[in-house]
């Protein structure tokens, strides 16, 4: 009986045509091709099928201006109508679509303006910086990096290398501590007492070097010597073999929104070096102060 059972089984699945892959059918039916995301839908299978079909139904919304019927959209997405309707409803409860109460088309939501908004201040911030970053490493032959908190971190979304020997790669998007870099210091600088007491509450201390300042009441003194002198260091705290200057970026309201640093070997970085290339340094943290709307308010 089981032999039978599994025959038949064969029998009735060769009788069926085989189906097309979702993504291959969203792309013939659709007047806009997206290849990178149907090579992707091909390789995961079903995995990130309603994710490509929900961003194909966010581009096609966002065609339209005026907005868009659940009908045309189905049709233009080559979704069937009640497909459509279901990954729509689910968008516009998150907010990436809204849905006109009389005429019931589909427009972009505004959280979707909001993330671009972040992006393209993220994304003006580096424009702005990588010059004076490239002027900075210049002047000094070290790599020049500017960063941003990132919760409890600090992350690089500009860097560039000196002209000396023995360069750091680190690259753009490193995520680093905030309690054992210089950036990270002097972001901490910036936060009100309050702030800095719930940081110190909720983050372990993590050491990543024998020098990492690892106790809480040590690093109060440190922050507050950063508040003090508006400058920040980091010997070896980090990494063993690195030593890192830093300083404060502030924007129009006089807040401070990063940092931006240099950083080289412990050899050739030396504390006489640091503080000989502090005033480099001040000059292009102020510039760029400067250039992100700092004085102007």
């Amino acid at each position: 009986m089981r032999d039978v059972l599994k025959t038949r089984r064969k029998a009735s699945t060769a009788r069926k045509p085989p189906a097309k892959p979702a993504a291959a059918r969203l792309v013939a039916k659709s007047d806009i091709a997206r290849p990178a995301l149907d090579r992707a839908a091909e390789r995961q299978g079903g995995k990130i099928q309603s994710l490509a079909r929900a961003f194909a139904i966010i581009e096609e919304i966002a065609r339209h201006r005026e907005g868009i019927g659940l009908a045309e959209l189905s049709k233009r997405v080559g979704l069937h109508n009640s497909t459509a309707f279901h990954l729509a409803k689910t968008l516009v409860s998150l907010g990436y679509v809204r849905q006109d109460s009389e005429t019931k088309r589909y427009r972009v939501g505004r959280p979707l303006f909001a993330l671009a908004a972040s992006c393209l201040d993220e994304i003006e911030m580096v424009h702005v910086a990588t010059p004076l970053l490239e002027d900075l490493s210049r002047a000094t032959g070290e790599s020049a990096h500017f960063a941003v908190r990132m919760g409890d971190a600090v992350v690089v979304i500009a860097r560039t290398a000196g002209a000396g020997a023995f360069q750091l790669t680190e690259r753009v998007g490193v995520v680093r501590p905030a309690h054992c870099t210089a950036l990270g210091k002097m972001i901490l600088a910036a936060l009100s007492r309050e702030e800095l007491e719930r940081f110190l509450a909720r983050v372990e201390l993590k050491p990543s070097t024998r020098k990492s300042i690892t106790d809480i009441s040590a690093l109060r003194r440190e922050v507050d010597a950063v508040r003090a002198s508006g400058i920040a260091f980091d010997d070896g705290e980090f990494n063993a073999e690195v030593r890192c200057v830093a300083v404060a970026v502030k924007d129009f309201t006089g807040a401070t929104i990063g940092a931006v640093g240099i950083s080289g070997p412990i050899w050739r970085m030396t504390i006489a070096a640091m503080q000989a290339h502090a005033k480099a340094l001040q000059a292009a943290a102020e510039r760029l102060s400067g250039a992100l709307g700092a004085g102007s308010a």
